[in-house]
């Protein structure tokens, strides 16, 4: 099997799961598309490296170039425009969507490394060292971005709410 058929194997598998996260980091649909595309542009590069050895963990390191991606993106003045007109009608997901609107208004008021905190310890289920790993920092400092998010998002969806993500 080749490089290219092996990466669209990988690809393929692996987008609804990438394009989960990104829609956790960044609270739009067409905004996640782009950055899962953004990301297994960036993955495809390293797959086709010829540098004698393969990605030991492919998915892990698809997940980091996300997170990385989406923070990077968040950084330019223009990640923050909105669009304006009149959207299509889209279904709603499975599930409560005022909770699903709670939970990404919530998300969306955290410092963008806070977010991606969260999404990546309580909503994909990554281990602290995991997480420390794939943003370049100490697992302290996960621990404590951790509590302090998890306090601004309690703040923000108040008690009424049931625990979405917070344990």
């Amino acid at each position: 099997m080749s490089k290219d058929q092996e990466f669209e194997e990988f690809a393929v598998l692996r987008t609804p799961h990438l394009y989960r996260t990104a829609w956790l980091l960044c609270g739009d649909a067409h905004r996640a598309e782009d950055l899962v595309q953004d990301t297994l542009a960036k993955v495809y590069v390293r797959w086709t490296r010829k540098l004698g050895r393969r990605l030991e963990n492919p998915a892990g390191y698809a997940h980091t170039a996300l997170v990385h991606t989406w923070i990077d993106h968040q950084r330019r003045r223009s990640s923050h425009e909105r669009p304006v007109g009149e959207l299509p009608e889209q279904g709603t997901p499975d599930g409560d969507p005022s909770l699903r609107l709670s939970l990404a208004a919530a998300l969306d008021a955290l410092d963008p490394m806070d977010r991606a905190v969260l999404v990546l310890r309580y909503l994909d289920d990554v281990s602290v060292a995991e997480v420390a790993d794939r943003l370049g920092v100490s697992p302290g400092a996960v621990r404590n971005r951790s509590m302090r998010a998890l306090s601004r998002i309690r703040d923000v969806l108040g008690t009424s709410l049931p625990d979405l993500l917070i344990p």
